[in-house]
C-alpha cells in the first residue's frame, strides 16, 4: 500500500469547506435550517418528502404495496426534495426531519399531524398503522425486525463507506476502498446464505425487511449502484440475484422506484406523485411550482 500521502490528523479537527468531493456543498458539521421554506401539503392523508435514492425508494414501494392491498388510507402525495440544491435544509423540511435527510413523512390522517423520519422508522410506522407486511408477533416478527434493523445498520457501510470512497471521493485511495469493499462483500454473503434457505428475508412472506434491503442490495447486484457490479463480483451471489429479480417484477415495486426519481430515462421518472393516475399522465417536465421553487 502506498503511504506517500499519509494523513496525520491535527490535534483539533476544523471544517475545510472545500474538502468533500461531489457533496461538499451540502455536507456540514452543524444541523438546522439554512433558509425559510414551507413544505407543500396535498390533499391525501400521507405527505412524503423524498428523492428516489435507495432510502426513498423503500417508502414509495411500501406505499404502493399498501395501495395494491386495498388500503385506501395509504394514498399519498410525494414531493420532490432535491438534495443537491439543499432542499433538505429548508425550515419546513427540518421541522419534519431535524436530521435533514430524506425521506420524511407527515401523517395528516388524525387530529394532529404526526411526523416520521428515518426510512426504517417510516416502514415500521406504516406496517403497524395498516397491519401489513409485518408479522403480528412471535418468532416471525422478531425475524422480520431483525432483518429490517440489519439493513439500517449495514447500509451506511455500503453507501457512506464503499459508495463514497469508490464513486464520489475527490481522490481514490486503496485502504478505504479495500476496507469497505470487503465489508460489502461480507454483507452480500450474509444475505446470500439467508436467501439460500428462505424465499424472502423473514421467511415465506414478503415483508418490510425485503422492502428495506432490496433498494440497496438488489440494485447493487444488478450493477445499478455505483457501477460496481464487476468490481464486487456480484454474479457470485446467486440467491440474492434470484430474490432481487422476483421483487423487481412486483407492480408496486415498478411504480415505487419511479416516484421522486429525477434522473435516467424520462419513462423511469415521476418527479411527483399525487394520485394513481399520475403514473399514466404525468411526465418528468410536469412539476408544480411549489415543489420546484428554489430557496
Amino acid at each position: 500500500m502506498n503511504n506517500a500521502t499519509e494523513y496525520i490528523p491535527p490535534k483539533v479537527w476544523t471544517w475545510d469547506q472545500e474538502n468533500g468531493g461531489k457533496f461538499a456543498s451540502i455536507n456540514r458539521p452543524v444541523a438546522g435550517a439554512t433558509h425559510d421554506k414551507d413544505l407543500p401539503v396535498g390533499r391525501n392523508p400521507l405527505q412524503l418528502y423524498s428523492l428516489a435514492t435507495p432510502n426513498g425508494v423503500k417508502v414509495t414501494v411500501m406505499l404502493e404495496e399498501l395501495l395494491d392491498q386495498g388500503h385506501t388510507g395509504a394514498e399519498y402525495d410525494a414531493w420532490l426534495i432535491r438534495i443537491n440544491d439543499g432542499d433538505q435544509f429548508g425550515s419546513g423540511f427540518v421541522s419534519a426531519n431535524p436530521n435533514s435527510k430524506i425521506p420524511a413523512l407527515v401523517d395528516h390522517s388524525g387530529a394532529t399531524p404526526v411526523r416520521v423520519f428515518e426510512s426504517g422508522a417510516i416502514l415500521l410506522y406504516l406496517a403497524e398503522k395498516f397491519g401489513a407486511f409485518l408479522p403480528a408477533g412471535g418468532a416471525a416478527r422478531a425475524e422480520c425486525l431483525s432483518w429490517l434493523f440489519w439493513q439500517m445498520g449495514s447500509a451506511p457501510f455500503l453507501g457512506g463507506g464503499f459508495g463514497h470512497f469508490y464513486a464520489y471521493a475527490p481522490a481514490k485511495f486503496e485502504y478505504p476502498i479495500d476496507r469497505y469493499a470487503m465489508e460489502v462483500k461480507r454483507q452480500l454473503d450474509v444475505l446470500d446464505r439467508r436467501l439460500a434457505e428462505q424465499r424472502f428475508l423473514a421467511g415465506d412472506d414478503y415483508t418490510v425487511a425485503d422492502m428495506a434491503v432490496w433498494p440497496w442490495y438488489g440494485t447493487l447486484v444488478k450493477g445499478q449502484l455505483y457501477e460496481a457490479g464487476e468490481f464486487l463480483s456480484v454474479h457470485e451471489y446467486t440467491h440474492v440475484l434470484r430474490w432481487t429479480d422476483e421483487i423487481a417484477l412486483r407492480p408496486a415495486v415498478k411504480r415505487g422506484r419511479k416516484v421522486n426519481r429525477a434522473w435516467g430515462e424520462p419513462s423511469s421518472q415521476l418527479l411527483e406523485r399525487h394520485e394513481a393516475s399520475d403514473f399514466e399522465t404525468r411526465t418528468q417536465d410536469k412539476l408544480t411550482p411549489s415543489a420546484t421553487a428554489k430557496p
